[in-house]
């Protein structure tokens, strides 16, 4: 191991509990070892304890798995009634505690304003006899219960009802009794859920959410109250030497409902500032708290708490190294943290440990390798929230994503295995065959490998000379290093196996002339081209554009609000250049499945900084100097630019048609992101 990471090896202490390394694997939403979406109650989730126990062996410090409510969402039993539940999570602290890694679990007192409410669930709410119809299954009043009525954030038409005080010592008596059995059941630690992200504990803390007039409301130590008798109740149940920690937001890093500050912005703080943080910190540490797992942000500025690849790395670390300076107890920091900027700040003193998330769900032997100095080995997260966590919204839209993720949050875009093992696994197969790949994408590399584990002998044919795709120009932005990081890993796993080969430059059009027993089609998709006048002779495609083909002036219109058009303004602002975006929709980013904390905070950029977006907009015209488009109530006008690119979509390309022994994988299938090209090349690889 490089010396440079030594200090990440270092033993510490949370009260008396020594954990044997400063990595912290941070908790993730349907990490829960009590179930995530249990619709009959609580039960032991096989499947995460699964994942904890092999990130436990791969040399992880101290583990705190994804929020336990102490409430079930459905049917309303508290977490405490269920002593089977705490009976087979004591045999599982036994395996944990024999690989040398500690285990916190996390409890949260509840979401209020910040709970997810979807398009499924909201008109049931909305509507006062369903409400009360589906209340003894799903309680919406009591999952949206905030310190004060206002409206909740992802459904701004419904107001969440004020929580009321006996639900308050209905909470913190919940805490107490369900920390004493994870303190009976070998648990290390518990972590209470959160002066954080804008949680419930964290509405009460700030005073922008919270309205009260009663002892949880007005002055500062009102406001702190919950947070502060949730942890004396814990060690009055569960004695002094037990360790609590607490999950912390720094800053709120909050403009408004729903707008958040983004990085190097000049803004005026509306939630919890520095100077009420550094004496929040010392506070709640006054009360019993014995660590701050910390970052930033508010479900309204959620991309500092879920950082997209947009937000810079260790974008947490020099506000919670600042918060650290007021208290005598561990401080974690987590939010895209890199290993060797983690090991110097713990050296340095700055911090105590550093917090990792998603990077567990892609690779589990990810320290391991860090150890063994196998860092090109490390396959990388590339924060794009569209397995673990793509809770997505747009304007007059809710939480719209699927029920199906709903019920699986923490699984991996790009390790399918993750959290669905009894899905996806690797199984030698019963032939050997030789199987043709036709495209060297994403989707065809990772056929390639699967295939190659499963005993198969590959070929897979290129007709560029480089192996990526339309992954090249997806990765080619400054912000999309882990990205390029990806397919030098891709790349690289190709070459371990003695059974693929790879022949570029090498383009197929007969896929019978390959004469191998099955096929797979992995040749992506193409641009769409708008039927309008002037596009082909002066639209540049957005391919085009992020490979270097065509290079563009200082006024730049991109015709397309989506995902690609996004990223295309932001590189483009971020290389000083003019863009000017031009979008049908009403709003930027409309496509389910994409995590609001990557939206909003392209959409906060562009407002922070000035760049100009026509939403509800058709382009009619292109010319050589710009654009003529026209506005939903029918006006016509131009936007001079000196370049446009277009990013209006893309549709399949298959080679050829899907047959018994050919397979379409991918965008050639339908087109997608990488997500649904693994997921796809698992389901169909694991058949062959």
């Amino acid at each position: 191991m490089s010396s440079k990471y030594e200090a990440l090896f270092t033993p510490w202490k949370i009260g008396n509990v020594e954990i044997k390394n400063r990595i912290v694997m941070c908790p993730m939403g349907g990490t829960s070892l009590f179930g995530w979406f249990e619709l009959t109650g609580c039960g032991f989730d096989k499947e995460a304890a699964k994942l904890f126990l092999e990130r436990a062996k791969n040399n992880v410090g101290l583990i705190i798995p994804g929020i336990a409510p102490l409430r079930d969402t459905f049917w309303g039993k508290w977490l405490w009634q269920n002593p089977k539940m705490f009976e087979e999570l004591k045999v599982f602290m036994d395996e944990i505690h024999k690989t040398g890694a500690k285990l916190f679990i996390q409890l949260t007192a509840g979401m209020g304003r910040s709970w997810a409410i979807t398009e499924l669930v909201g008109p049931l709410h909305k509507n006062k006899f369903t409400r009360a119809l589906i209340k003894p299954i799903l309680d919406t009043s009591h999952e949206l219960a905030s310190p004060s009525e206002q409206p909740a954030r992802w459904a701004p038409d419904i107001i969440c009802p004020e929580m009321t005080k006996e639900q308050i010592h209905e909470i913190i008596e919940a805490f107490a009794k369900t920390a004493k059995l994870c303190r009976d059941a070998g648990v290390d630690g518990v972590e209470v859920h959160a002066v954080h992200e804008g949680y419930l504990l964290d509405q009460f803390a700030i005073e922008f959410f919270n309205k009260r007039t009663d002892e949880y409301g007005g002055s500062f130590e009102n406001r702190y109250r919950f947070a502060a008798e949730v942890v004396k109740a814990i060690k009055e149940e569960c004695g002094a030497d037990f360790p609590v920690s607490l999950r912390y937001s720094v800053e709120s890093k909050l403009k408004g409902f729903a707008e958040g500050a983004v990085p190097g912005e000049t803004y005026v703080e509306a939630g919890r500032n520095m100077e009420e943080s550094e004496r929040a910190a010392k506070y709640l540490q006054d009360a019993g708290y014995d660590m701050l797992n910390a970052d930033n942000g508010t479900y309204d500025s959620w991309y500092w708490a879920h950082p997209p690849m947009y937000m810079p790395e260790n974008c947490n670390l020099d506000d919670v190294a600042h918060i650290k300076k007021f208290v005598d107890i561990p401080v974690v920091c987590a939010g895209r943290m890199d290993p060797e900027v983690g090991a110097a700040a713990i050296a340095e003193g700055r911090i105590d440990a550093m917090g990792v998330a998603r990077q567990f769900l892609v690779d589990p032997e990810w320290i391991t390798k860090l150890i063994e100095d196998r860092l090109e080995d490390i396959k990388p997260c590339i924060c794009c929230h569209a397995g673990c966590f793509n809770f997505s919204s747009s304007k007059g839209h809710y939480n719209t994503q699927d029920l199906t993720d709903t019920m699986g949050l923490a699984r991996c875009a790009l390790n399918p295995e993750t959290m669905q093992s009894k899905k996806y696994y690797v199984e030698p197969a019963k032939k050997q065959k030789n199987v043709a790949i036709i495209g060297g994408g994403i989707g065809g590399m990772e056929a390639a490998i699967l295939l190659a584990k499963r005993g198969h002998k590959v070929t897979v044919y290129e007709k560029t000379d480089k192996l990526g795709g339309v992954f090249i120009a997806a990765a080619a932005p400054s912000f999309k290093e882990k990205d390029r990081a990806l397919i030098a890993w891709y790349i690289r796993e190709l070459s371990k196996y003695p059974t693929i080969e790879v022949k570029l430059n090498t383009e197929v059009t007969d896929v019978k002339s390959l004469g191998a027993d099955e096929v797979i089609i992995a040749t992506g998709a193409t641009p769409n081209v708008i039927p309008v006048k002037g596009v082909r002779e002066y639209g540049i495609e957005a391919v085009d554009f992020l490979l270097g083909n065509k290079t563009v002036g200082e006024n730049v219109v991109i015709v397309g609000g989506g995902l690609t058009g996004c990223e295309i303004a932001y590189e483009l602002y971020l290389q000083g250049k003019k863009p000017v975006i031009v979008e049908m929709q009403d709003d930027l980013i409309t496509g389910k499945g994409i995590c609001l904390a990557n939206t909003s905070f392209l959409r906060d950029f562009f407002k922070a900084n000035s760049v100009p977006v026509h939403l509800e907009t058709a382009l009619t015209e292109v010319h050589e100097d710009g654009v003529t488009v026209r506005s939903k109530d029918g006006t016509e006008f131009k936007i001079g630019a000196d370049s446009v690119i277009m990013s209006t979509g893309y549709r399949p390309a298959p080679l050829a048609k899907k047959s018994r022994h050919v397979h379409v994988v991918g965008d050639a299938s339908k087109v997608g992101n990488l997500r649904t090209v693994i997921w796809q090349v698992w389901s169909i690889c694991m058949k062959i």
